[in-house]
């Protein structure tokens, strides 16, 4: 699957609000937007296009005033550094750049994969060598950075880091390849190392923050297993192998909010997960569902229902009925990857295509998604939009292979 381990995720560090899109899936990393529209124009309208300089995966970050995007120097693997583009949100125009070298040669694009992580006048910027930046929101410049390779260990994960940074309360939390410090908390003004725990190389998403058990945790993916770990000291609580080994271990859990957390992987399909009163896992899931199979796509939940694209296609579950499949679409086009956003009773379904469409979240089984062609194809290249889009207000921002647009979703 092309990009598939790619796109990184996470759920919802309630403590910390917001505004706009900072942060992959959103404030909450939960991919639910107020904004979300009730209806699609019959044809895109576009307030502004912008061109980019090669591939890339990563997710869009937005504020009401910028957008942040990641791109390369040149095409290809000859691309010898990272560029962070800030681009102004009504017209497209660059604002400024973050530029350093990341050169090498990595499957899928050597561009970076996981998100731009926008804390007040601060964002935080990974790239997939290793590379983290804490620059200031207004101009670009450089408050601290560190290289995971030169700071812990000079090995990589096979294909990069993906995982977004995710910010706990004065901490900037990331996973790196050390074995001494496989999860490491850093001050989020300064760079320093907080605390820093011992563990298993990193998956391909993010972590989480939650309230499970009673005890406020981060919770996410390493190589092989599912773990919690306290947020003050780094402190392994429990850990989880599932039964099917080899996952690759991109979508993100989701904090169902009532202290439940839904999990979803190729190998071991989706599942709801009980915790105890001590704040550890329950092995059993509590309901299990073999038709969403995601290898990389990180499903959402809205209205009772849990959306989400696999190997076997989309499929809609009722949350609260053992998680049984109650729309399904196989093939084409989600037969690798597509994008959810969910909010006012709607769900927007973004395809690596170039097409979006909006569903209703509790569809009806004979319902099929009404596309609206947003990318087209150019010579012999799909338009590949792996991308997490990001929505503020009316506009809605995508990126394909080799371009960056803003459309209004009330067609003006």
């Amino acid at each position: 699957m092309v990009a598939l381990w790619l796109i990184a995720g996470g759920c919802r560090p309630r403590s910390r609000p917001v505004g706009g899109w900072g942060d992959w899936r959103g404030p909450n990393r939960d991919g639910i937007s107020p904004d979300l529209p009730t209806r699609l124009p019959s044809e895109p309208t576009f307030l502004w296009r912008r061109k980019l300089t090669a591939r890339g995966v990563g997710a869009l970050a937005a504020t009401d005033t910028c957008v942040i995007v990641s791109d390369k120097d040149v095409p290809g693997e000859a691309a010898a550094n990272d560029v962070w583009r800030c681009l102004d949100a009504a017209t497209g125009r660059q604002l400024w750049t973050l530029s350093y070298p990341a050169a090498g040669e990595m499957d899928y694009t050597n561009s970076p994969r996981a998100a731009a992580v926008i804390d007040g006048q601060r964002v935080y910027l990974l790239g997939a060598f290793g590379d983290l930046h804490c620059v200031g929101l207004d101009h670009g410049r450089v408050i601290w950075n560190c290289n995971f390779r030169e700071t812990f260990v000079p090995e990589l994960p096979t294909w990069g880091y993906c995982g977004s940074p995710l910010i706990v309360d004065d901490k900037v939390v990331v996973s790196t390849c050390a074995p001494d410090a496989a999860l490491v908390a850093m001050d989020k003004k300064t760079g320093k190392v907080v605390w820093q725990t011992p563990g298993e190389r990193p998956g391909y998403g993010a972590m989480i923050l939650g309230t499970f058990g009673g005890v406020r945790q981060i919770v996410g993916h390493d190589r092989h297993t599912l773990g919690g770990w306290d947020p003050g000291t780094g402190r392994r609580l429990w850990t989880l192998k599932p039964p099917e080994p080899n996952d690759f271990n991109v979508p993100t859990p989701i904090d169902l909010g009532d202290g439940r957390l839904l999990v979803a992987t190729e190998n071991n399909g989706t599942r709801i997960y009980a915790f105890g009163a001590d704040g550890t896992i329950t092995p059993e899931p509590t309901a299990l569902n073999e038709d969403l199979l995601p290898d990389s796509s990180t499903p959402i939940v809205l209205d009772g229902r849990v959306w989400g694209a696999g190997t076997e296609g989309a499929c809609c579950l009722d949350l609260d009925d053992d998680l049984k499949t109650v729309w399904m679409v196989e093939g084409e086009p989600f037969d690798d990857y597509a994008s959810f956003i969910g909010g006012n009773g709607r769900v927007l379904i973004v395809a690596t295509d170039g097409r979006i469409a909006l569903m209703p979240s509790r569809p009806a089984p004979a319902d099929r998604p009404a596309w609206v062609q947003v990318f087209e194809r150019t010579g012999s290249f799909e338009p590949e939009v792996w991308s997490y889009p990001a929505i503020v207000g009316n506009r809605l921002y995508l990126r394909s292979r080799n371009e960056i647009v803003c459309l209004l979703l009330n067609g003006k």
